[in-house]
């Protein structure tokens, strides 16, 4: 499916029915099990693909061409809208424009921009710093400007809660808007009253809520956010930290018996080559087989 029309089915999607609850993948296999799972789209986040690439924290180890390898990479190996973690922009205005133009011709479907300072850190890490707003807004409106697809989403993140309060987050999320933001962000609210009042402060533009498993913001089901008025759901890195917890259980295992076979805890072996489609590159090898 071309990306264009991917892009266009989502965002017609995101202004109808239900929210869109929305897992995040560090890499092409965690895709395909999200697509297997029946979601609607998968985010690539910079955090998990700082932790898996590199085994580092989210401090602003990975850069435009490693995001942009990994997005293009995912849109091979799967259909769903992908939205991008693309971080501060790497840079100024200029940088974001880039940014923007890298990453959509990569398969992104939505891009994701923040107002944090170089060198960023991960929304439920502390010591975060924001840029100025006349800054934070040059970069979104690059952004807005450099798409080439108008169903291309560009989704402004703030983290001004945690650096000037409350409501110079809701603030900059409004003059996101201003500036032509599909959709707004506001990182790690800390109670369930401010979630509530993010919805309602900033109209009928559709909002991200994420929901950090152990973080600053409090864990509500699919139904209050979609009744608040969230209309993406995204839980950037559960996939990652339950492949964390299941490698740590296997190898424990496997290292008090010496020995696992598919009665441990781990997917079968056929069930490892269906996630990878075997069957489909078998197909291709046979269609195209050179006989003498």
């Amino acid at each position: 499916m071309l990306n264009h029309v991917i892009n266009r089915t989502f965002k017609a999607r995101l202004h109808t029915g239900a929210p869109i609850l929305m897992p995040g993948a560090a890499n092409a296999l965690a895709a395909r099990i999200i697509e297997d799972q029946g979601f609607e789209a998968v985010y690539l986040s910079g955090a998990g693909l700082t932790n898996t690439y590199l085994g580092m924290p989210d401090l602003a180890f990975i850069g435009l061409q490693e995001i942009a390898q990994h997005t293009a990479t995912i849109r091979d190996a799967t259909e769903l809208p992908i939205v991008v973690d693309a971080d501060n922009g790497f840079g100024n205005a200029l940088n974001v424009h880039h940014t923007i133009r890298t990453l959509e011709r990569a398969g992104a479907s939505a891009i994701q921009l923040e107002d944090q300072k170089t060198p960023k850190r991960c929304g439920h890490f502390a010591g975060k710093e924001v840029v100025p707003l006349a800054e934070a807004r040059s970069r979104i409106k690059a952004a807005v400007d450099a798409r080439q697809d108008e169903n291309t989403l560009i989704i402004a993140r703030t983290d001004a809660r945690a650096t000037d309060g409350y409501q110079e987050a809701l603030d900059r999320a409004a003059a996101f808007i201003e500036d032509g933001a599909d959709i707004t962000f506001v990182e790690a609210p800390q109670t369930v009253e401010e979630l509530r009042g993010i919805p309602a402060a900033l109209g009928g533009t559709p909002q991200l809520v994420n929901l950090v498993v152990g973080g600053k913001t409090p864990i509500l089901g699919m139904d209050d956010l979609g009744a608040m008025g969230f209309s993406l759901i995204l839980y950037a890195n559960v996939a990652l930290q339950a492949a964390v917890h299941g490698m740590q259980v296997a190898l424990s295992q496997l290292q008090a018996d010496g020995r696992m076979d598919e009665g441990g805890p781990v997917a079968s072996f056929m069930e490892r080559q269906r996630m990878v489609r075997k069957d489909h590159f078998d197909a291709l090898d046979r269609k195209y087989a050179y006989k003498e």
